[in-house]
């Protein structure tokens, strides 16, 4: 960080949400195994070991997806920062590509678009970008609560002045 950046009035960070850990992906893969090698034995005793091939590269391809949203969805991050002289944000996605906007927090206008799935969006002079992509309802709704907050006080500051009181 630079000596010259202004500190942070707002910052909300968000990744998708992952169910499995490395213990739950062990266990799902320890089940996969057992379920293709008894259900491999089972055709190769009834004659039709040709399956055993079929079973396994199916079993490669079920793992081997497995690892791979596992890893993507572990690089996806969104961070919504709002300083004293911008409103940036940063959303990177599983491959690495980054999008960022940078707006002028005065001018910086939040919605909240109802449907069958609420939309965050955030705006400025006909920009304008989804945010919260991986939270879902309640929480958009709270991020967008949290950062019209945040605004708002950016928009309308209170001095306190000793002095004055």
């Amino acid at each position: 960080m630079s000596e010259h950046a202004s500190p942070l009035l707002f910052e909300a960070v968000s990744r998708p949400q992952q169910s499995l850990n490395r213990t739950g992906m062990r266990v799902v893969a320890v089940v996969l195994v057992l379920g293709f090698g008894l259900s491999g034995l089972l055709f190769t005793l009834l004659g039709a070991w040709p399956v055993l091939g079929f079973a396994g590269a199916e079993l490669a391809l079920v793992l081997g997806l497995f690892v791979l949203h596992r890893r993507w969805a572990g690089r996806c991050i969104e961070r919504i920062s709002l300083s004293h002289d911008q409103l940036r944000i940063l959303r990177i996605d599983g491959q690495g590509r980054a999008y960022e906007a940078v707006l002028e927090p005065y001018w910086a206008r939040l919605r909240v678009e109802e449907g069958a799935a609420a939309r965050l969006m955030i705006g400025q002079r006909g920009q304008e970008s989804e945010i919260g992509l991986y939270l879902n309802e309640d929480e958009k709704r709270d991020l967008a609560r949290a950062l019209t907050a945040a605004l708002g006080r950016y928009r309308e500051p209170r001095f306190d002045n000793p002095q004055l009181r």
